[in-house]
């Protein structure tokens, strides 16, 4: 998947049948996932938080700031927040498979349509910003909706995008792009706030101000108390008690997980505390997480354990809900608080159990079928792959291994993954072919639109055999490392593993080879054909070499136990 979240701030916290009329908007928008909806009456501003396909985001963000010009009279609006229009802010967050870049470009994509169709006013700020006073928000917004008919009068402040004109009715909009915002609370056992924001402001970017040898504060040359930098980067937090917990916490807003994740913040809080004689004694996750953030700190745990990271990636999470504490003060259900998990599409073959699905294919129904089995043989391959690398991590006489093993398992897990998701990307794909196949083809119009039809879905239906085709050829080298130096008592599962990949990428090329015919191309007909037969005799070549090394040693391990006997 490639997500992108998208987080517009509405000027209307009051007016429900406003509100509703603009999320159903983004709710009812092709590829668009809303998330949460927050309106604040004393702001009068509401916060909506939605996810959406990164090629879908701009058409469903787009809509949402057309409809609340319509109904939004900024001319009549009052609240405690900052703003400046109807639509105030419209910022891009990258999620998965999709870069800081590309967000950008869709806040651009995105301005520039709002400034031509709709006539409203744009700033691009944070990292689309066109110069570098108009990154910090609060810059753009300065002097907010009153001071717009005199802001657009300096030519310094001429919009990316749309009229350097007043309009009263919608003021003016910035769109961003920025990076995801984790809201992370650290629960401590102590009532004392004071203690709580002691140690925010020590661990927090802006710090503290610092004091000298007397406890007074240390100023510059200009008078200004001289900060004392924080712990950690692109954090800000502060302390406070909780009544309804019963305890303090540390209040924090991580503004790059890349530089402070969750599961750094957490275990420096947990010395700052120490070092207070007090403890952490759990945390807790306002709004969602990207699924990356909860790996990174379940992998982290792992790895100090020096436990095998090559597992599935539920337990993966639950080590990171563990570690973390995120169930103490409230349920963390990771179906609910992981976008990714959020806006999946389902899997309705591979959430079956063994015997539903052998049934099921068994049947006259014309799918599941061959691609589908493929992808699932192949998942087993990595599965069994994974196991023996974790069966070989940590045993006595393999301790030169065990990094290599290390290595292979989570590699092994991913690509498990990837075939799992081929299972019913497969069925998707065949049925996208026979929906093509019915549509009307009376007119000349209606069959341009089915042939149309019939070319992407019958592509579609080659590229996820084909996927897994290629993806068979990147996990030889798995299959071979744990054949060759994995767990001897696991040599067989080692040899199973390359025969189930041999098998996979046997079907696959199948699957992709049944279905070239649909096609007009005959470049990339040949082009397929040939790559994927390349690919399949290489598979088997190396495949069948796993599996008469594998016999031969199990022979060999076989005749010295009889001879011994």
């Amino acid at each position: 998947m490639r997500l992108v979240e998208c987080v517009p701030n509405f000027s209307e916290g009051r007016n429900k049948t406003i509100i509703d009329a603009i999320t159903a908007v983004i709710a009812g928008s092709d590829g668009a996932h809303l998330l949460d909806v927050d309106p604040g009456k004393d702001t009068n501003r509401t916060v909506v938080t939605f996810v959406a396909e990164y090629d879908k985001v701009v058409e469903a963000a787009f809509r949402a700031i057309r409809k609340a010009s319509e109904l939004i009279d900024m001319s009549k609006h009052t609240g405690e927040h900052a703003r400046m229009g109807a639509t105030d802010v419209c910022p891009f967050v990258p999620v998965a498979g999709v870069t800081m870049e590309d967000c950008v470009e869709l806040a651009r994509t995105l301005g520039e349509r709002v400034g031509s169709e709709l006539g409203i006013p744009v700033y691009l700020y944070e990292e689309a910003a066109t110069a570098e006073d108009r990154r910090n928000l609060a810059s753009v917004r300065s002097g907010e909706y009153e001071g717009l008919q005199e802001k657009f009068k300096d030519p310094h402040w001429k919009p990316d995008f749309g009229p350097a004109q007043f309009n009263p009715r919608w003021g003016a909009t910035a769109i961003g792009a920025r990076k995801f915002l984790i809201a992370y609370n650290i629960n401590l056992n102590t009532r004392s706030a004071k203690i709580a924001h002691d140690i925010a402001m020590t661990i927090r970017e802006a710090g503290r101000n610092k004091r000298d040898e007397n406890g007074k504060f240390v100023r510059d040359e200009n008078g200004a108390p001289v900060k004392e930098p924080g712990t950690l980067r692109y954090a800000k937090a502060v302390g406070w008690y909780i009544d309804e917990y019963r305890r303090a916490q540390i209040s924090i807003n991580l503004t790059d997980f890349d530089v402070t994740p969750p599961h750094i913040a957490f275990d420096e809080c947990v010395r700052q505390a120490e070092a207070r004689g007090i403890r952490v004694t759990g945390s807790e996750l306002v709004g969602l997480i990207p699924l990356e953030a909860l790996l990174q700190a379940g992998t982290y745990y792992l790895d100090k354990a020096k436990l095998s990271t090559g597992l599935p990636e539920s337990d993966i999470i639950e080590t990171a809900i563990q570690s973390l504490g995120l169930c103490e003060v409230s349920e963390f259900d990771p179906q609910q608080k992981v976008i990714e998990y959020r806006v999946a599409r389902e899997t309705p073959l591979a959430d079956l159990t063994v015997k539903s699905f052998v049934d099921l294919t068994s049947t006259d129904a014309p799918a599941p079928g061959g691609g589908s089995v493929a992808a699932l043989m192949a998942s087993m391959s990595g599965a069994l792959t994974s196991m023996v690398a974790n069966l070989t991590v940590g045993k006595k006489g393999y301790k030169k291994v065990w990094d290599e093993m290390k290595d292979v398992a989570p590699r092994a897990q991913d690509l498990k993954l990837a075939f799992l998701r081929a299972v019913d990307d497969d069925t998707f794909a065949f049925d996208a072919v026979m929906d093509a196949m019915k549509m009307p083809k009376k007119t000349d119009e209606e069959q341009r639109l089915r042939g149309e039809a019939m070319e992407r879905a019958t592509r579609e239906a080659i590229e996820v055999p084909f996927g897994v085709l290629r993806s068979c050829r990147d996990a030889l080298p798995l299959v071979e490392a744990v054949a060759d130096k994995g767990n001897t008592n696991s040599l067989s599962d080692a040899g199973v593993a390359a025969l189930a990949l041999r098998a996979a990428a046997g079907g696959a090329l199948l699957n992709v080879l049944i279905n070239l015919p649909g096609l007009d191309d005959r470049e990339y007909i040949d082009r397929m054909s040939s790559e994927g037969t390349e690919i399949l005799e290489e598979v088997k070549e190396r495949c069948h070499a796993v599996v008469m090394s594998v016999i031969g040693r199990l022979n060999e391990s076989l005749r010295q136990e009889t001879d011994g006997s």
